[in-house]
């Protein structure tokens, strides 16, 4: 009996979320080797021999884009026979929310150039990748419902305000401002610093944090 089979490869694929005044975005990179040489991609590649698959994905993210020390997420795996050209490709991809100040990029190894992209005005993308995309948009909107991981997008200090236009743009609509700030205190997930910010012209905002910078679920 003929036991032998063929070995699909491995790979990773990061995406990077962060909010730049009224959008979502992500980091893309242009690829400089074939296949899709010169496209936009998500950062990525091979999961090399004794490597795990968080390794690999914190690798390449260091190596494509310069961006290190982000807590990854593992989102879906992609598994499409013919999503690569080359041979069969299965991908598991993973996704991380941060501020954008805490980012300065810089093209290394096989891409030549790194970019915030809008998830609303994308470019061409190579492979699935904005199949991945989308889902990895949806996943986000889902979860910001019943967790706190909305924390990565801000710094530690923030406004309700500015908490505020984070769930505004991931939503895609206008919230009632009583009505929020209302279910964000009651959920018991942020804490007053006792600092204040002047906002504007208006009188000086409370600043809040996250009790705990961890995932928490809540109904």
């Amino acid at each position: 009996m003929n036991t032998k089979h063929e070995e699909p490869s491995v790979s990773v694929d990061v995406l990077i979320f962060t909010i730049q005044g009224e959008d979502l975005k992500t980091i893309l990179v242009k690829r400089g080797v074939e296949p899709f040489k010169g496209m936009w991609a998500i950062p990525g590649g091979f999961v090399r021999s004794g490597e795990s698959l968080e390794e690999a994905a914190i690798r390449e993210l260091s190596e494509e884009t310069g961006v290190k020390n982000v807590y990854l997420e593992q989102l879906y795996t992609f598994g499409d026979p013919k999503r690569d050209p080359r041979t069969r490709v299965i991908t598991v991809a993973y996704f991380a929310l941060i501020p954008s100040e805490r980012v300065k990029l810089h093209a290394t190894t096989d891409v030549s150039d790194a970019q915030w992209f809008s998830v609303k005005n994308l470019p061409q993308l190579a492979f699935d990748h904005k199949k991945i995309i989308k889902y990895a948009k949806d996943r986000i909107k889902s979860k910001i419902e019943y967790t706190n991981i909305v924390h990565g997008l801000l710094p530690n200090k923030f406004r309700l305000s500015e908490l505020q236009k984070v769930y505004e743009v991931i939503l895609g609509k206008e919230l009632d401002k009583r009505n929020f700030r209302k279910k964000m205190i009651s959920l018991g997930l942020l804490e007053a610093t006792g600092d204040k910010e002047i906002e504007g012209a208006h009188r000086p905002a409370m600043l809040y944090r996250f009790k705990t910078r961890e995932v928490v679920f809540f109904d």
